[in-house]
């Protein structure tokens, strides 16, 4: 069976994705942030049954030697470490360019030197920016409407870059925005669920209006496998999306009704992204992926938010309700 490595395996999107790729049967070399404490992100939760069965590489991937160390004896990579906060691109853009663009040129570069048979990058829909038409296919102009989203950009074409210069097997993966269980508490969904759980009336919230397009994790995740699975993804740029979209006003009502009919939405200045820098609508385009591939949504946004509703009602002592987290 290949062996893979999933760079940011220790967060939200890699260790479902770490979940997927072992109950499929590969070998997994899960490459987590190197700190002092020796914490392992979500990857700390998983059983010893599991755990055992995962090669823990601990590193960073802003570091060239690091990155080829950890890509050394693997198949393909899975490349979704990154800094994501929008938030904190605003005013820590440096870290953004080190850690989103040099660490996916270190990536490219291992992948290179070493000949791995597969690279999958992991874009955002965020590269779009507010949506010029819908639903958003692959060939949609690209709009850097924050530091995030430019480093993103610049990541996506550099690996377009190594595609074309060196016919590297690069895919580059661009999933639209993902929730469920795990997610940190500076994404909506879990921004909404968990002042909720825990008894707030006032739930604070930045614009309501934008519109987004909501994938569960589990489905993002099989998006991953089922792309790295079809050679006729390599050299492509391509969506996991849903088609559907719901805007944040009406996402807040809906939990609201579910958890605390008696809550209500109030406006909390600090999390309003600048007029220019808000991307006011995201509605992907899923052809692409379900022509070259074999992937559909396995699950209802109803079934991923109850799972993601269930989850923060167990793990509620992980976040921290009482701050805006960025």
């Amino acid at each position: 069976m290949k062996k893979v490595l999933v760079t940011g395996a220790d967060g939200f999107i890699g260790s479902h994705l770490v979940e997927t790729l072992l109950d499929e049967g590969y070998e997994v070399r899960a490459f987590v942030l190197y700190n002092s404490f020796n914490t392992w992100g979500w990857l700390d939760t998983f059983s010893k049954e599991k755990l055992d069965k995962i090669e823990i590489f601990t590193g960073d991937v802003r570091d060239p030697n690091a990155v080829r160390q950890a890509a050394k004896g693997v198949d393909a990579i899975f490349h979704l470490a990154a800094l994501i906060a929008i938030p904190y691109s605003y005013y820590a853009p440096d870290a953004y360019v080190d850690t989103n663009i040099k660490g996916t040129l270190n990536i490219l570069q291992a992948a290179r030197d070493l000949n791995i048979e597969r690279v999958l990058v992991t874009s955002t829909s965020e590269v779009y920016g507010t949506a010029q038409y819908v639903p958003i296919d692959e060939k949609h102009p690209y709009q850097g409407q924050s530091p995030y989203s430019a480093t993103k950009i610049g990541a996506d074409r550099i690996a377009e870059s190594f595609y074309r210069s060196f016919e590297l097997p690069v895919t580059i993966v661009r999933p639209f925005n993902t929730f469920g269980p795990r997610q940190s508490a500076r994404a909506v969904i879990p921004t909404i669920i968990t002042q909720l759980l825990s008894g707030k009336t006032e739930i604070k919230l930045g614009s309501l209006t934008p519109t987004r397009d909501f994938n569960y994790v589990k489905d993002t995740a099989r998006g991953f496998l089922e792309i790295y699975r079809s050679d006729k993804t390599i050299g492509q740029e391509i969506n996991i999306a849903t088609q559907k979209e719901i805007s944040i006003g009406q996402l807040a009502e809906e939990l609201i009704r579910q958890i605390n009919p008696q809550a209500k939405i109030v406006c909390d200045e600090q999390r309003l992204r600048p007029t220019k820098s808000e991307v006011e609508r995201l509605l992907g385009c899923n052809a692409k992926i379900k022509e070259l591939t074999a992937w559909e949504p396995r699950y209802t946004f109803e079934e991923g938010l109850a799972e993601t509703i269930e989850f923060l009602k167990n793990n509620l002592d992980k976040y921290k309700v009482d701050i805006y987290n960025v």
